[in-house]
């Protein structure tokens, strides 16, 4: 591992002004169990460290009177643990729940797994310079692709592993991005790009840029989120498949609905096929076998990856009729 530098900003201010410095090989670290693993994995090799976690003027989650605020550095097990949460927001409790073992929650944040690299692993292996490292190749094509994407894949198949953004993205979640000069805010739902817009880039973030906050509207009454994921072991695993829903249903039939996949794709990838052939209708096994049927018409699974068409299936069925 090659030696770098720590920063250790105290307030916003100071954290701004060495924003405004930045260049390549500076990199933030909030929780850092994802900017460590890449660090020894020797995917990166910093020259500096920016601590965002001694930053003292942090917010804590807030309740206005039409949304919730959330600080990108609000520690997973805050979020999990938060009665705001599990009054409004019963899917993103389930996420955050579900995302590694009680540890790791502990330490990392709502803003690192946001913005975490994928976990695929000739990303991850320093002997492997694939396409998005740089080189000419996805590896995962031909290979052992087991894990990899059965939608938008292409020019690469990464998965994106998050747990929170497929649930914060079905509950219409919206982020504020800082920077030295000024803030944006933006749905979370195009904060998020394919490879190909930008193979090396899993976000819009540039180099000066950080996700600072968070904020999700109020649910409209009779809304009901949920979040399910399938993982081949019980603790300390990403999604294979997941599926955050957020729904309204009166009477058994669907009003409205929202329906985010994780483990699939490159990004969080929405099922607007579905949610269109399920909208209006009685929430039957049937009706929602049929809407998860067309929307896995534009799969296009690997040689080793087929399992998940199924997987997709048996998930959103258990998901979806959980909301109603």
């Amino acid at each position: 591992m090659k030696e770098f530098k720590m920063a250790q900003p105290q307030s916003l201010e100071q954290f701004n002004s060495l924003l405004a410095a930045r260049k390549d090989g500076y990199y933030l670290m909030a929780g850092g169990t994802d900017l460590l693993d890449e660090i020894k994995n020797e995917i990166i090799h910093p020259e500096v460290v920016i601590d965002l976690m001694s930053i003292s003027d942090r917010s804590p989650i807030t309740e206005t009177k039409d949304s919730v605020s959330i600080s990108a550095l609000t520690r997973v097990v805050e979020l999990a643990d938060s009665p705001i949460i599990q009054k409004h927001f019963i899917g993103l409790h389930q996420a955050a729940l579900s995302l590694a073992t009680p540890q790791l929650r502990n330490v990392g944040t709502v803003g690192g797994n946001l913005c975490q690299r994928p976990r695929c692993w000739y990303y991850r292996d320093p002997e492997v310079v694939c396409r998005k490292k740089g080189g000419s190749r996805c590896y995962a094509f031909r290979g052992r692709n087991r894990y990899h994407a059965i939608f938008g894949g292409g020019i690469c198949y990464i998965v994106y592993p998050s747990d929170l953004a497929p649930a914060l993205i079905s509950l219409n979640a919206q982020i504020t991005i800082g920077g030295p000069d000024r803030e944006k805010t933006m749905p979370l739902e195009n904060f998020y790009i394919l490879p190909q817009q930008d193979v090396r880039k899993e976000n819009v973030l540039e180099g000066n840029q950080f996700l600072k906050e968070i904020r999700i509207p109020l649910p409209e009454n009779g809304s009901k989120s949920t979040y399910y994921k399938f993982k081949e072991r019980g603790t300390w695993d990403f999604a294979v498949v997941s599926a955050a829903v957020n729904g309204i249903v009166s009477g058994g039939v669907c009003k409205d609905i929202k329906i985010l996949l994780g483990g699939v794709a490159p990004i969080p990838w929405k099922l607007k096929k579905a949610e269109d052939l399920i909208k209006g209708k009685r929430l039957t096994e049937e009706v929602i076998k049929q809407g998860a049927n067309e929307a896995l018409k534009d799969a296009r699974p690997l040689e080793e990856n087929a399992y998940k068409i199924d997987l997709v299936e048996a998930v959103l069925l258990e998901a979806v009729s959980s909301i109603a």
